[in-house]
């Protein structure tokens, strides 16, 4: 262990660490506040190790340990976040990244040395970063299932376009059966690559079976008796028998995991779906327009249930990248996307103000008068997302449902020259289950 001396620096921490850390040991710089004495060293990533680390933290400094790492969620910050006595500071990798390149200009990195700059940027900056409060449990189990389902979303796609990829080299009937109708990764498909996995196995198949096959995945049977007929009439793409033994076996396995994808995502939504049923904040997220059941839960988690961790909505218009980034120099000025943000957070409001669109009468009128102004369709997208934001905050704020028809109500009285694209098309007022009597003033 190496110790080095630094300026004593009066603070409300005990002590300062500062935690590069990576997949099997992270180096650790910890400041005595008092002293200003550090000391690097190693810690191994094993439950044990960090264990009697942090026990042994709280031995020397019972009052609160401030530590700084590179990262909001991981391994290592779901090990820390059980200490009480640990205060958090999670930084973009970016940050640090920035910071080093002021002080080191060669472009030099070495773990301990990161390790003391994270100490050295948590006690300069702390009281301007925000220290890391986890949300409760079921909220933080909400939005950990909302980016596993993503996440087994993107794989079925994967897996999907790599099935499409080998039928066409040598089954493409099976594209021919379903196209437009159904998609690939769909239970029909995948059960008949699996018992029929060549086009001789599925013509020497009987006929009975075959419509007994598709009886049973409820096919309609016009379309039985379409597929039949194209199912005698097929001709083989290929008769080299690599091709087709190499295709048949890759296909199989490819539909076996795509079963236990759909198997996976289903269990994922229905947890969810459980999760919402009970939670005290859902009803302002499930009745928005154009939530539906898949983004409701994303954007609650988004924000979360402590009322204090996000002080406006411009902190979440730009947390989440929605927000443009304005850069000056000189004469020159230059408004551009925000790309240093979290990609599903960004993801999740744009989503939802894409599908906002062919359910709420304003926010349709208000990307009809982006695209007018020029703007592309993505960037009208995120101006409607940045518009949204503010609406959304407002309602998680003051725990109010959200009310379209109370919205056009102050676009009216504000004469907004948003309600020129509005049109004369009706507006429903509101429902007797989504009217709440508390008001708020949300500015169009």
């Amino acid at each position: 262990m190496s110790t080095v001396n630094q300026q004593p620096n009066p603070t409300p921490f005990a002590a300062w660490v500062g935690i590069d850390w990576a997949d099997q040991e992270h180096a650790v710089c910890v400041v005595d506040a008092s002293t200003g004495r550090s000391e690097v060293s190693v810690l191994a990533h094993q439950p044990g190790a960090i264990e009697d680390w942090a026990m042994e933290l709280h031995h020397r400094w019972p009052g609160p340990i401030a530590v700084c790492l590179e990262q909001s969620k991981g391994a290592l910050i779901y090990a820390l976040m059980k200490y009480d006595f640990l205060v958090l500071y999670p930084i973009n990798p970016k940050q640090l990244a920035r910071y080093r390149e002021a002080l080191v200009p060669s472009g030099a990195k070495d773990d301990p040395a990161d390790a003391q700059l994270l100490v050295e940027f948590v006690q300069r900056y702390h009281d301007r970063l925000r220290a890391w409060q986890p949300d409760d449990p079921t909220t933080r189990l909400i939005a950990i299932l909302n980016e596993d389902r993503r996440d087994l979303i993107d794989l079925r796609t994967q897996l999907t376009n790599r099935l499409q990829a080998r039928l066409k080299l040598y089954f493409p009937l099976v594209l021919e059966l379903f196209r437009g109708r159904t998609k690939l990764y769909a239970p029909v498909v995948c059960e008949l690559v699996l018992r029929w996995a060549a086009l001789a196995e599925l013509q020497y198949a009987d006929p009975e079976e075959i419509d007994a096959f598709f009886k049973l995945h409820r096919l309609h049977q016009k379309s039985i008796d379409q597929n039949l007929a194209k199912i005698v009439q097929a001709k083989p793409l290929t008769d080299d028998e690599a091709i087709v033994r190499s295709g048949r076996l890759q296909a199989q396995s490819l539909a076996r995991q795509l079963l236990d994808l759909q198997d996976a995502i289903a269990r994922c939504e229905a947890e969810l779906e459980k999760l919402m049923e009970t939670h005290p904040d859902a009803p302002l997220f499930t009745q928005l327009p154009g939530a539906g059941d898949a983004l409701a839960p994303r954007l609650l988690a988004a924000f979360g249930t402590d009322r204090d961790r996000i002080e406006s909505a411009s902190d979440m218009q730009t947390y989440s990248g929605i927000a443009p980034v304005t850069r000056r120099s000189g004469k020159s000025q230059s408004v551009t996307r925000r790309w240093a943000c979290p990609n599903f957070l960004r993801q999740t409001f744009h989503e939802f103000a894409r599908c906002s669109i062919a359910k709420s009468a304003w926010a349709a009128a208000y990307y009809r008068m982006q695209r007018d102004r020029g703007k592309k369709h993505h960037a009208a997208i995120r101006a409607l997302a940045f518009k949204w934001i503010r609406v959304l905050y407002a309602c998680w704020k003051n725990r109010t449902l959200y009310n379209e028809f109370h919205y056009l109500q102050q676009l009216q009285r504000q004469q907004s020259p948003l309600l020129a694209y509005v049109g004369t098309a009706p507006v429903a007022r509101p429902s007797a289950q989504s009217t709440n009597p508390k008001t708020f003033s949300i500015s169009p």
